[in-house]
């Protein structure tokens, strides 16, 4: 997408979002658990979890599609939980894009517009200037059929952006991309939303695209939001097991706190112990996590501490080997940095991890 560099002719102006004690049922299922969250003006914010948990209903609440028993949803300080969809002034782009099929691209762009029977030359200027926003305007004649899965979702950008909205609601709007366009096309939703200032809640359940464009992410589970934060600090410092283990790759091995306070160890099951830094807050049930790339392979690093495990597998991805170790019952995943004429550690050899205690994390469900 060649996005013009002009300002854009449309008219937009960044909404804060506030929802609070928000529960929303299906029947005698409860969907939706004690939602509060805030959303700042013009922030690129991510709905992210696994299929099924409440993500898409809250989007679909905010847009007027779902109802809740109570709570509010405040945008730009008017409540609009009562309000029908059509005077919420939200756009949404669906996840399948919903476009006329017999209509041209500038039909389907203007299809909103003329449902709200705007004068036809501020129609005109707005389909316009839409189709230059997302580098359509010379494709303005074609109909869905002729054009490719990006392109059509750049319609629905263009449809949805015409209206002037104060908020944009994106449903997995990449879902239906292949990775190749699903990389580039994020890389210029984001480039459009800096541009036009708009805030916008992307829902995905998709982490990388959630880290790469976002910027703050909750995470949801079981209808609850889990924890809210930036793609670095939800990724350093997980509020629980499920946060650590859906933003990347986590190990995540049992054991048992030794000891009371500033002699406090960590004691890994069959593998070795750790000690725990003084001032660690270890919640009752906890499991001891660490990220791949923070531990080495057969070597430990002064003031570092040694697991004993087996070799169990390994994969080369290119810059790094990825190393699965057995350890005790559970399998470690380590990351190395690859060199070339560096050999592999056969398959069924022991060997020793090493740990730096400062980025180990003690996690409860």
């Amino acid at each position: 997408m060649n996005v013009s560099l002009k300002k854009p002719a449309l008219s937009t102006a960044a909404k804060a979002i506030s929802i609070s004690d928000v529960n929303l049922y299906y029947g005698a299922l409860h969907v939706l658990k004690d939602i509060n969250l805030e959303i700042k003006p013009g922030e690129f914010f991510a709905f992210l979890g696994p299929s099924g948990c409440g993500k898409t209903t809250l989007l679909r609440l905010i847009a007027g599609f779902n109802t809740a028993r109570n709570g509010k949803v405040v945008i730009g300080g008017q409540d609009v939980l009562d309000m029908p969809p059509w005077k919420r002034e939200v756009g949404m782009v669906f996840q399948s894009y919903a476009l006329w099929p017999h209509m041209t691209v500038a039909r389907n762009v203007a299809f909103g517009l003329e449902e709200r029977r705007l004068p036809r030359a501020e129609i005109d200027a707005r389909v316009q200037a839409a189709l230059e926003l997302v580098g359509l305007e010379k494709l303005a004649d074609r109909r869905p059929s002729q054009l490719s899965g990006g392109q059509q979702q750049r319609v629905a950008l263009a449809r949805t952006i015409a209206i002037e909205p104060k908020v944009l609601l994106l449903d997995e709007p990449l879902s239906n991309l292949d990775a190749k366009m699903r990389v580039e096309v994020r890389r210029e939703l984001r480039e459009l939303q800096q541009r036009l200032q708009l805030t916008t809640i992307f829902v995905t359940h998709d982490q990388e695209e959630a880290n790469t464009v976002c910027d703050r992410i909750a995470v949801f589970n079981e209808g609850r939001i889990q924890q809210v934060g930036t793609p670095m600090d939800l990724y350093e410092k997980p509020a629980n097991l499920f946060v650590a283990n859906f933003l990347g790759t986590a190990n995540i091995l049992d054991g048992r706190v030794i000891g009371t306070g500033s002699d406090r160890t960590f004691e890994v099951t069959g593998a070795g112990s750790i000690p725990i830094p003084p001032g660690t807050d270890v919640p009752a049930g906890a499991k001891l996590v660490f990220r791949p790339q923070y531990a080495t392979i057969g070597h430990v690093q002064p003031g570092w501490v040694s697991l004993s495990g087996t070799v169990m597998h390994c994969e080369f991805l290119g810059a790094t080997v990825r190393y699965g170790i057995a350890v005790d019952t559970a399998t470690v995943m380590i990351d190395v940095p690859f060199h070339s004429g560096a050999g592999l550690l056969p398959i069924g050899s022991p060997t020793v991890l090493g740990l730096q205690p400062s980025s180990a994390l003690w996690l409860a469900e």
